[in-house]
Parts: C-alpha cells; structure tokens; sequence
C-alpha cells in the first residue's frame, strides 16, 4: 500500500514532494487536489478509487491561530473539523450535527499523530477546515471560542478527510503557518518560509509515515 498526500495547489504539491526525493518517493503520491473542500473532496476520492492506499495525508499551509501557532511553525491536527458547516441562527451558529445530519470532525489515528508531533516537533490541535478565510479579528475570535483547541485554519483538510472516511482510509493533516488567522495583512504573510518548513517537516516525518505504512 502507499501513502497519499494531497495539497491545495502545485506549490505546496512541490514542496511536500521534495522532501520525499530518493526513496521514499517509492511510497509517496502527492497530487494538487485543488482549493476548498469540495475540490480536495473531489480530487482525493478520485485518487483512491483505485484502492492502493493505506494513509491519506492532508498537507500545505495554513493561517495559525496566534499566539499558540505562530509564522513559520508546524501543525499537526488531532482534529479535522469543519468551521463553518451548519446554519447561522438568532442564537448564534449551529454546526451541522446539531441540525441533526452530517459529521463536522475527522480524528485522526492518536498513535500517528503522537508519533508525527514527536518526530517533527510540530504543534497539536484542532485544525479547522472553512470556506472562507477569516479576514477579521472578530472571526477568529469567534472561531477561537467554539473551537478553544483549534491551531491553524485551512481550506480542503475536511474535504480530504470526507473522502478518506468513505474509502476506509485513515488521515492525517499537516499544515505549516505562512500568516496569523484575523485580520487579512498581506504584508504579513511568510508564504516562503511556510513552505520551507513544510519541506523541512516532511523530510522528518518521511520514516514515521513510512513506518506506518508497514504497520
């Protein structure tokens, strides 16, 4: 069985893949998937249908909640959770599952995630998965309260999960943080120093996952 990474776009394709240059590259695909939830669902279910799988990994960069994750540092998610999947009401947000259909979180196996964190050095948390990027300091202090693990924000790691789940595959997300999630700056964003330790991050992970996949 092999290993599965799926990023957003080639960027961050490219930089997971270079740290899997040589042999490990044997037991690696990484693919471009696409941005948002619905694409990486897509992108990643297509990929699995041919059933030589045994790990799905969703990877890039991310905002990080600060200061818990800040520019520059790895996460690693405990938790794949959809933010924003649900329904706005009076009373505030109701994620899906209280609307009484649906899953709003992915967990992804504990030993592996004990392990990736040990190797890496990586922070832990809930990962959020949104439609939208926060853009507002109001936002991610609302996020933060619903979700008091949650460390970064992406955009497909639910949308990877999902299609994991349906295939029978365990997950795992990484993202490295290339901007503080709140007010949208782009001046402070790091995106060149988020992927280099997405390379950095993957180049020590490489034996626990290659491990894993022997398990």
């Amino acid at each position: 069985m092999r290993i599965l990474v799926a990023t957003a776009v080639p960027v961050e394709r490219d930089a997971v893949a270079r740290a899997f240059e040589g042999t490990a590259a044997a037991l690696v695909d990484v693919i471009a998937a696409g941005v948002g939830p619905a694409l990486a669902a897509a992108g990643t279910a297509t990929a699995l249908a041919g059933g030589r799988y045994g790990l799905v990994v969703s990877a890039g960069i991310a905002g990080g909640f600060q200061p818990e994750a800040p520019v520059g540092s790895l996460v690693v998610a405990d938790e794949i959770t959809a933010a924003d999947l649900g329904a706005e009401t009076a009373d505030g947000f109701l994620p899906v599952t209280e609307l009484g259909f649906g899953t709003v979180t992915h967990r992804p196996p504990e030993a592996l995630v004990r392990d990736a964190v040990a190797a890496t050095g990586a922070r832990s948390g809930a990962v959020l998965t949104v439609s939208t990027v926060t853009g507002t300091a109001a936002r991610a202090a609302a996020l933060r309260e619903r979700h008091p693990t949650a460390l970064a924000e992406a955009m497909e790691g639910f949308g990877v999960a999902e299609a994991a789940a349906l295939h029978g595959v365990p997950v795992l997300e990484v993202r490295a943080v290339s901007n503080p999630v709140g007010p949208r700056d782009r001046a402070a964003w790091r995106i060149p120093d988020a992927l280099a330790a997405l390379t950095e991050g993957f180049g020590k992970l490489a034996p626990v996952l290659e491990s894993w996949n022997q398990a």
